[in-house]
């Protein structure tokens, strides 16, 4: 383990690699998984439209990032959870961009494996209403999720995403403004 000394003379643990070595960054993992696990897969499903898939790997690489950084973050702290959604959000964008630079992949879920009518029904509205969302901008996407499906106050938006109240507000009306228009694209609602 690395160590230095404080000016009195006394070793200390250097915060760095030494904190995720062996036992202890495995637990720091764990602690993170088992503690924020469920937030950081809503957040990424949420941002990346429903794509779990996506979502699991994006949660795996925030993990990974924070492990990392375990000599500076406590899995424990209130102040983690802002990290790890900032940290889920860039990777979110990054990917984003990446994508935009590729084809997009084709869907290859067939409609005849689904047991019946009521359940092709509400599938084609959960990929309709996934194919509106991915129209939007990944901010008026990023707000909706926080707002809506998340249920989270325009407070606690506020601070998660580090923008003033009023900005959340107004971006959230922008959003569902965008999205009303890209359902009414689509033929679900008239304007």
């Amino acid at each position: 383990m690395e160590h230095s000394t404080d000016g009195r003379g006394t070793d200390q643990k250097r915060p760095g690699r030494g904190a995720r070595d062996g036992a202890r960054g495995e637990a720091f993992a764990r602690a993170l998984y088992d503690k924020h696990g469920a937030f950081m897969l809503r957040v990424a499903t949420g941002l990346l439209s429903g794509d779990t898939h996506q979502a699991q790997d994006v949660m795996q690489e925030t993990v990974l990032r924070a492990w990392r950084h375990a000599g500076i973050l406590d899995a424990d702290a209130e102040g983690v959870r802002p990290w790890l959604a900032t940290v889920l959000r860039n990777l979110v964008i990054d990917g984003h961009r990446a994508r935009q630079a590729r084809p997009l992949e084709t869907d290859d879920t067939a409609l005849g494996d689904l047991p019946g009518p009521e359940h092709v029904e509400r599938a084609l509205s959960k990929k309709i209403v996934r194919e509106a969302l991915a129209d939007l901008s990944l901010q008026h996407r990023e707000i909706l999720v926080h707002a809506h499906f998340l249920d989270r106050s325009v407070e606690q938006t506020s601070k998660l995403l580090g923008i003033p109240r009023g900005t959340v507000k107004s971006r959230t009306y922008l959003a569902l403004k965008a999205l009303r228009t890209a359902l009414a694209e689509r033929g679900c609602i008239r304007l």
